[in-house]
């Protein structure tokens, strides 16, 4: 076919230029004619008429062919491809066997090329390990079966030299393939870098990109448009159309009838009948004298089912309103807001309030009186002066102090001569009155407190008893004469014997609610006889007046609050097997066999011979702290953590008779005079005490009289806390005081 093609040339460079065309065919004559030796007249008729075809269309191109010899040398250069092309591309031999056996030669890769992606050198072993070659000088073969040389190394220094100057990309692996170091590219380190940093592989990926602020973050107060929503948008409620259904039913079928008026016979069939007193009321003509009936104020936007928003109280605002008093309420309602009128509740306050407005019409004055000149001093009871009611105490006279931390409790021995005192240091202090020096002490404990300490009535005998956490030390100091400090321990020994000679009646013994026993060597030879444990802490001593009895309270026991103790027997006695409320106080009557319990909001009275309950006394209070007896035995006191102190009349009611305001924080004790004076006072925790005259006669007919006297100001508050414990002397008016700050003073 090739002649052919070179004859098209000829035909078309021909009839351009006739001289070329000469030059043309002498040349190539002798290529002509190996053409037409090669076969190439061969060909058919129709495909001489093809190239007739061709040479017309060759004649009329737009591109001519060259006239300066190039044709030639072209025919010359495919006829050596030609030949190349019809050259067979392999060498025959022999083989071991004698086999011909056939070599091709290398494959050019070129563009056309199937396998111009391929690795010029691959080795053919393929998942053999290469620790299989390593006695031999070659690592595999490639596809013509040819050894692939092992890659040079370099001797033991030239390595180390290699491993010091790491080069960029390097490895330390090796191609499994190829037997080369395998090293990384630049881009496969700087995404190893990326991976390290905790950053996206992807280079130009954003994970941070910049918020797009659709709708804007600034809360406006006011809207852009006030304007109420328009009818169109109102969505009935399928839950309220089934509820009017319900009603509508119910109406069709007779279950609920309409309101029909009650006819003249109903009315006069109501027992109850009812007037109105303005139906007749004639209008009266404008007169100085004539006052109108009140109105109503009008309502302000605090009481729209809507307000604004400045007018909703806030969360502290609603709590403070909901704890106070109904009489410290500023207001009777709590604004609220509603999204509609339909979710408007019942009010409840509703009948009230048109009972008071009706009481308002009907007390309402409809004419001017004169105004009647009456002193309002003179309303006011008659009170003495506290000048015609003295002695009572006034000033400090002595300070008491060696205390480390809060004095918790302090007493008045039965003489008046010495102060026993107990605090936080866990010691207890016996002073001397008048000189304020400290006598004797001794240290009960390191970590308990010494929560209260009490004397024992009577001048015969000296004992103390001081209660340090759940342990109750009955003590007598050697501060006495020998004959009375006699006479107190050969009381206390007493008991032994009746412990150990008690006689057992065969019953079970169940758990004892107190363990008695003796303190130790240490404590006996300062004058600590007996020490006995309840079940909990003790806040709380109370002596009977004969001294042969004393009662402990441990407000965090149950049942096992009130305890009743026999000095004389070392017996322990719970009275009750369940009290109601938490146990804060109790005292024995000072004349009757009463037994007075107080909790947290109530006062019991227990008749002790017949084991009955007489009364409870209401004070009213929210938390008792304490409670005093008068001497008389029909009247007592109570102070409260709520800053009240209570005067209670028992032959009145079991309601307060007088309710007193004067502290501002909680009252934490009050005391009556038990030596004839008709004083009392109270300690607060805002550092003062407030001294009282309270007098009461045996008139039943004349109701106790009661007068602030004076304030004692001198305790520092400490912690919140101020004065936790008072006492009275049983003679002279003076009285001391117990602080947090660790001072004890005697007001004279």
């Amino acid at each position: 076919m090739a002649p052919i093609a070179i004859g098209t040339k000829r035909k078309a460079v021909t009839r351009d230029s006739p001289s070329a065309d000469e030059v043309a065919l002498s040349d190539g004559g002798s290529d002509f004619e190996t053409g037409l030796l090669d076969g190439g007249l061969s060909q058919s008729d129709d495909e001489l008429d093809d190239e007739d075809d061709q040479q017309e269309l060759g004649t009329h191109g737009d591109v001519p062919y060259l006239d300066d010899g190039s044709a030639g040398t072209q025919t010359e250069d495919e006829d050596e491809e030609e030949e190349d092309d019809e050259a067979p591309n392999y060498t025959v031999t022999t083989d071991a066997n004698g086999n011909p056996r056939y070599i091709y030669g290398e494959i050019d890769p070129v563009y056309d090329s199937d396998d111009s992606d391929a690795p010029e050198t691959t080795n053919t072993i393929g998942n053999i390990p290469l620790s299989f070659y390593e006695s031999y000088p070659h690592i595999g073969y490639d596809i013509n079966g040819k050894k692939i040389a092992r890659p040079a190394k370099g001797e033991a220094l030239d390595a180390l030299l290699d491993s010091i100057d790491v080069p960029k990309g390097w490895t330390g692996l090796t191609d499994p393939a190829t037997g080369l170091p395998l090293e990384l590219s630049q881009e496969e380190l700087e995404v190893l870098k990326r991976i390290q940093t905790n950053e996206v592989p992807e280079e130009g990926y954003d994970p941070y990109p910049a918020t797009i602020e659709y709708f804007t973050s600034k809360t406006e107060i006011m809207p852009l448009s006030a304007a109420p929503e328009p009818k169109r948008r109102f969505i009935p409620s399928k839950h309220e159309a089934k509820r009017i259904m319900k009603i509508v039913r119910a109406i069709r079928e007779g279950r609920i009838l309409p309101y029909k008026p009650p006819t003249e016979e109903d009315e006069k069939d109501q027992e109850t009948r009812t007037y109105d007193i303005w139906a007749n009321e004639a209008p009266r003509p404008d007169h100085p004298m004539n006052i109108p009936a009140p109105k109503l104020p009008p309502p302000g936007y605090d009481e729209s089912y809507h307000p604004p928003p400045e007018y909703l109280p806030d969360k502290s605002e609603k709590e403070a309103w909901e704890n106070a008093d109904d009489e410290d309420k500023e207001k009777e309602y709590l604004p609220t807001d509603h999204e509609s009128l339909r979710k408007v509740p019942g009010y409840a306050r509703f009948l009230k309030e048109r009972f008071e407005r009706c009481l308002d019409l009907y007390l309402a004055p409809r004419v001017r009186r004169n105004k009647l000149n009456i002193d309002p001093e003179s309303l006011l009871p008659k009170l003495p002066s506290p000048e015609e009611l003295r002695p009572f105490p006034t000033t400090c006279a002595t300070v008491f102090r060696g205390h480390e931390g809060r004095v918790r409790s302090l007493a008045i021995d039965p003489s008046g001569v010495w102060l026993a005192s107990g605090g936080d240091d866990g010691s207890v202090r016996v002073w001397e009155m008048i000189t304020g020096r400290q006598i004797w002490s001794v240290k009960l404990e390191t970590e308990e407190a010494v929560n209260v300490v009490r004397w024992r009535p009577g001048k015969d005998v000296v004992i103390l008893s001081a209660a340090c956490g759940d342990v109750i030390y009955l003590i007598v100091p050697p501060i006495v004469d020998p004959e009375v400090e006699v006479a107190s321990r050969e009381i206390l020994d007493a008991g032994w014997g009746y412990a150990t000679n008690g006689a057992s009646n065969g019953a079970p013994k169940k758990e004892p609610a107190a363990q008695w026993s003796r303190p130790g060597t240490r404590f006996e030879d300062e004058g600590v006889l007996v020490k006995f444990t309840v079940r909990n802490t003790v806040k709380v001593i109370s002596w009977h007046r004969r001294g042969e009895y004393f009662a402990t309270v441990s407000p965090q026991g149950q049942s096992s609050a009130v305890a009743i103790h026999t000095l004389s027997k070392h017996l322990t006695q719970l009275p009750f097997r369940k009290l109601k409320g938490l146990a804060q106080t109790a005292q024995f009557h000072p004349s009757k066999p009463i037994f007075f319990v107080a909790t947290q909001r109530m006062i019991r009275s227990y008749d002790l011979s017949k084991q009955e309950l007489l009364k409870i006394i209401q004070p009213g209070a929210r938390w008792i702290s304490s409670f005093d007896i008068h001497p008389g035995g029909d009247n007592l006191i109570v102070g409260s953590y709520d800053k009240r102190l209570l005067w209670h009349d028992l032959d009145l009611s079991v309601r307060p008779y007088k309710t007193l305001r004067y502290h501002k924080k909680a009252i934490r004790a009050v005391k009556f005079h038990q030596g004839g004076l008709p004083l009392f006072a109270d300690a607060s925790d805002d550092g003062s005490l407030q001294i009282f005259h309270g007098k009461v006669v045996g008139d039943l007919m004349e109701n106790a009289t009661i007068v602030p006297l004076k304030v004692l100001r001198g305790h520092q508050i400490k912690k919140e806390l101020g004065v936790l414990d008072l006492d009275w002397h049983p003679r002279e008016p003076w009285c001391v005081s117990a602080g947090a700050d660790g001072t004890c003073r005697l007001w004279t």
